[in-house]
């Protein structure tokens, strides 16, 4: 997955005419690396959305913009805007059908 910072998430995420997930992880936390092979298969199954990863200790700026403080945390945005959010490791029959429903 692609990782985003502060140098191309306005693009990337606010100026994306597409659903976008973004993962806000830390690189020293043990649920964000078990959920990170579920957000990476959702990313191949649902090619009608964009997926990121945001390491916290390297965007402290964003990560505090959209309180995601608490890792890992998982904010769907629309059209620019954060819309749904999830905090804490979940299986993916949890999280896909949350974020994925109806993303189209």
């Amino acid at each position: 997955m692609t990782e985003i910072n502060k140098d191309n998430f306005q693009e990337m995420v606010l100026e994306n005419p597409k659903p976008v997930l973004v993962d806000f992880y830390a690189d020293w936390c043990h649920p964000c690396a078990m959920l990170a092979p579920i957000v990476e298969e959702m990313a191949a199954d649902h090619p009608e959305m964009d997926f990121f990863r945001c390491n916290v200790d390297e965007c402290l700026e964003i990560s505090f913009k959209y309180r995601a403080t608490n890792l890992p945390t998982l904010l769907l945005f629309k059209d620019g805007v954060p819309v749904k959010k999830a905090v804490g490791y979940r299986e993916r029959e949890e999280i896909e059908p949350y974020f994925c429903g109806n993303a189209k």
